[in-house]
């Protein structure tokens, strides 16, 4: 069963370490079996929804998902990111 990966930016509070975390997590995540399907703003919110960063990324089972979170690849991504932004991460199970 599929698995996504949500991350949802409600605040960057360092444009710097966004973008050495971005040039590392990408591939990292890519390399360890993840599509992007979402990246960017929305854009259109409705209810309690907010105008931040959305990124939705596919992987071939949630234990892919967290197996490529708490790699040593992703992980040194986490270390440049260092606090530059507040996030809400989540790998949520696919419907198929």
């Amino acid at each position: 069963m599929t698995a996504y990966w949500v991350s949802l930016y409600r605040e960057i509070t360092d444009e710097t370490k966004l973008a050495a975390y971005a040039e590392l997590a990408g591939p990292a995540l890519e390399a360890a079996g993840g599509t992007f399907v979402v990246r960017g703003m929305p854009t259109q919110v409705y209810e309690a929804g907010e105008l931040t960063r959305t990124v939705i990324i596919r992987f071939d089972s949630v234990e892919a998902a967290v197996a490529a979170h708490d790699g040593a690849a992703y992980q040194e991504a986490l270390a440049a990111l260092d606090g530059g932004a507040v996030r809400d991460l989540r790998i949520v199970p696919g419907v198929d």
